[in-house]
């Protein structure tokens, strides 16, 4: 795929009136927690001009900012979950959530209308089963969402649900005459990846009203087919801040270490398995929707059968994501395990940091964790299997050979992939070993790792224009915070 640069593409894409209100609001608000005698609202009134409505003077009648944010699957948890806390933190007005989400949502102040592991369902034929409960959450989150009466609605990828229930969402504002909310969609779809997926974008146009980008082409592409657009920065970069303890991040230091020694004390691991030569801590991520869970769990478990006479000291590390059901499966699935296991339980950052620091490689169902065992530079093996319709579908439509973001964005198959028909647990016992025993093969993807990370962080330069146009310094120039400056200043025609 052809990459834009980087300092060509991060660009917070904001319009110059807009810039220009939220300079002064956030001026504003600063001469008030200074001491400022004028009223909010008088001096709201005074900075923005009356032909131009923002996000922030939608809700400044209301003497509140209501937003409705939907997220589908964990990782859709977790972007919507900073994205709520950098609101607050930027928002002048106070902020009430409604909508669907996870637990990390709800420690936001999320209370969803359901379970989110209701719509959390990946693949064409794989939903079927699941069409009518489907139809019925849907119906239930765009009554949720009319009651509500949001200025703002964020869907978080999960194109399937998301896109319908923003095009009824405008459908039944439009019928009922009504200034509907404005809506953004955080995740572009991968229209890069399929044929013909670009002609798609102009159609988004009539329900969304921004797109908020994770990968640094995807801005342009999407403005060149008549949709508003930012590119923001990938959300698993939030990460690397995390650990930096509010330290400002450079493209020098983008890896996060884990501590091996702390894992290891804690589930009393020798430190002989790091360094025998037949042993092995590898670290498995087998996905966060029940349905591949169980279709990968399944592969996972004859791999590593296989493994265990090469390796006779082998201990597979299993992370769990935060999905009860998920946690359920995993729970049964363990006791028939093959060789040794420890269970990292999903939401616990630093630990899982800690497991993939102490481990020697990793195998995962290809997904958001790629891109955090880059972070890790833990080399590791990717794995994906689907319904047969569906994997016909796929091969059928895909315009790019890999899967994997890291191998998409390098254009090269520096991380082993056994995709479809060629995830066997033979193949990926070979690959495992291959990938364990060559320490050029691991020096590659650690190479690579840098190279793929630094494409999707701004640059020094960029940051500093963007706090120069805000005139406000950002405590950390996050993805989630651009997203949230983006949503709050972005101007309602």
């Amino acid at each position: 795929m052809n990459e834009l640069p980087v300092s060509a593409c991060f660009s917070p894409s904001i319009d110059t009136d807009a810039q220009s209100m939220l300079k002064m609001l956030l001026r504003t608000i600063r001469d008030i927690k200074n001491g400022g005698e004028m009223g909010f609202s008088s001096v709201l009134r005074r900075s923005f001009s009356v032909r131009s409505r923002t996000v922030v003077d939608m809700g400044d009648k209301d003497g509140e900012l209501r937003v409705f944010m939907v997220a589908g699957e964990v990782s859709g948890d977790s972007i919507a979950s900073r994205l709520m806390a950098s609101l607050k933190k930027l928002s002048p007005l106070p902020i009430r959530f409604s909508g669907v989400g996870g637990p990390r949502m709800s420690k936001e102040g999320l209370e969803s209308l359901f379970p989110m592991e209701d719509i959390s369902v990946m693949g064409i034929w794989e939903l079927l089963p699941h069409l009518n409960k489907f139809r019925v959450r849907l119906k239930e989150t765009i009554e949720g969402a009319i009651l509500f009466q949001p200025h703002v609605v964020v869907t978080v990828d999960s194109k399937g649900f998301s896109f319908r229930l923003l095009k009824q969402l405008r459908a039944r504002y439009g019928w009922q005459e009504l200034n509907g909310p404005l809506h953004f969609h955080y995740v572009a779809p991968s229209f890069w990846a399929w044929k013909g997926g670009e002609a798609r974008l102009k159609g988004l146009a009539n329900f969304v009203d921004h797109i908020l980008c994770i990968l640094p082409n995807e801005e342009a592409v999407c403005k060149l087919n008549g949709l508003d657009a930012t590119f923001v920065g990938h959300p698993v970069l939030e990460d690397i801040f995390e650990f930096n303890l509010g330290k400002q991040a450079s493209p020098h230091d983008l890896k996060i270490e884990g501590n091996s020694e702390d894992f290891r004390r804690k589930y009393a691991l020798s430190s002989e398995v790091a360094s025998l030569e037949g042993a092995a801590v590898i670290s498995l991520l087998p996905g966060s929707r029940l349905q591949e869970v169980i279709r990968m769990l399944s592969i996972f478990a004859h791999t590593f059968d296989q493994l265990k006479d090469s390796i006779p000291e082998l201990i597979t590390v299993i992370h769990v994501a935060p999905n009860k059901h998920v946690e359920n499966y995993i729970d049964g699935v363990i006791r028939k395990w093959p060789v040794p296991a420890i269970l990292i339980p999903g939401g616990h950052q630093h630990l899982k940091y800690d497991a993939f620091s102490a481990s020697r490689i990793a195998l995962c169902t290809s997904g958001t964790v790629a891109m955090e065992l880059q972070l890790a530079r833990l080399p590791c093996v990717i794995a994906y299997r689907a319904h047969i319709l569906t994997e016909w579908y796929i091969q059928y439509k895909a315009k790019i050979p890999y899967i994997s973001l890291p191998n998409i964005l390098t254009d090269s198959a520096i991380i082993p992939e056994a995709l479809f028909q060629a995830c066997t647990p033979t193949n990926l016992a070979s690959l495992l070993m291959k990938l364990m025993h060559n320490k050029g093969l691991q020096e590659e993807q650690i190479v690579a790792a840098e190279n793929v990370i630094k494409l999707l962080f701004p640059s020094e330069r960029i940051i500093n224009n963007l706090e120069e146009q805000m005139e406000w310094k950002f405590p950390n120039c996050t993805p989630s915070m651009i997203a949230a400056s983006t949503i709050l200043s972005h101007v309602k025609s």
